[in-house]
């Protein structure tokens, strides 16, 4: 992108992530104050309520990202063909001043929003607070149009989201929720592994206390605070068994009835959201009309 450019980001996705490769950027929030991202910056957004990206606060929004990742000017204008520049590629020049790259989850999940709940609206890594070589490996790949080309984007963008929040929480240990942090206590983090190295097991509370070597009442409290991201399921005999949520999630996702439900919900979100912009587009164009006729001079009165 070259000056002056403001992008406005209404795409309603639960996270985002943008890091700068060359030049600056400014993320601004709706409701704090912009913070300016240096080139090896990297922002994580979390949806999903609007923000934008511009190369001076002050500068007015040109472009607006709708959901699906459909662009138009403020008035409605599509930008998707003007902005185009190749494979993956989209901006005003393509030698800008200023490049990014962009990766969106347009999707929640069980876990997704597990994660979602305990993050910040905006978290950023200076280019200094860390280090990770899958910048310069999204930047290669990003570009290339090849067979399984998506799948290896994908798996980038998850390993690139895992490596910033990790070295975030680990700056911001007081924030890091307590499944988290659990991660790293010896007793804990044995059943948490336990656990998700083999969620086909019918773990009881009593199994998986011998299986870590402490007591029952000590897993029942990691559970009841959140230590333990499982549920508690009730077994056809009456002993419980702890569940972890991953395999909760996939059961939740192979239900006919939960998916029929998600989609209807995602369908009636995408009527809504249609309906708005072409509000949006009825409200404008009288007002564009307006600009362009000329204006009436009154003659002077005798």
């Amino acid at each position: 992108m070259d000056p002056p450019w403001s992008v406005r980001i209404e795409d309603r996705a639960p996270l985002s992530l943008v890091s700068v490769v060359r030049g600056h950027a400014w993320v601004i929030p709706d409701d704090d104050a912009p913070v300016r991202l240096g080139a090896g910056s990297v922002a994580v957004m979390r949806g999903p309520d609007p923000y934008g990206f511009a190369d001076d606060p002050a500068t007015r929004a040109q472009v607006v990202i709708h959901p699906g990742q459909h662009c138009t000017t403020p008035d409605g204008q599509d930008l998707a063909q003007a902005m185009d520049l190749g494979v993956r590629s989209w901006g005003n020049s393509p030698a800008g001043s200023t490049s990014m790259l962009i990766g969106t989850y347009e999707r929640n999940s069980e876990i997704g929003r597990q994660l979602l709940s305990v993050l910040p609206r905006l978290v950023v890594m200076p280019a200094g607070a860390w280090d990770s070589p899958l910048l310069e490996m999204l930047g290669q790949e990003i570009v290339k149009e090849e067979p399984g080309q998506e799948a290896v984007l994908d798996r980038l963008l998850d390993l690139l989201l895992v490596a910033v929040l990790r070295a975030w929480f680990s700056s911001h240990q007081a924030e890091a929720p307590g499944w988290y942090r659990a991660q790293g206590d010896p007793v804990v983090g044995r059943a948490l592994r336990v656990l998700q190295n083999n969620p086909a097991q019918p773990w009881t509370v009593a199994t998986l206390a011998r299986e870590t070597g402490v007591s029952r009442a000590a897993l029942r409290t990691w559970y009841r605070t959140g230590q333990i991201p499982s549920r508690l399921v009730d077994g056809p005999h009456g002993p419980q068994r702890l569940v972890p949520l991953a395999l909760v999630a996939a059961r939740a996702e192979a239900s006919p009835r939960l998916r029929h439900s998600a989609e209807r919900r995602l369908a009636d979100e995408a009527q809504i959201e249609l309906l708005r912009h072409r509000v949006d587009q009825f409200e404008l164009r009288p007002a564009a009309l307006e600009r362009r006729l000329p204006s009436e001079t009154v003659p002077p009165e005798a």
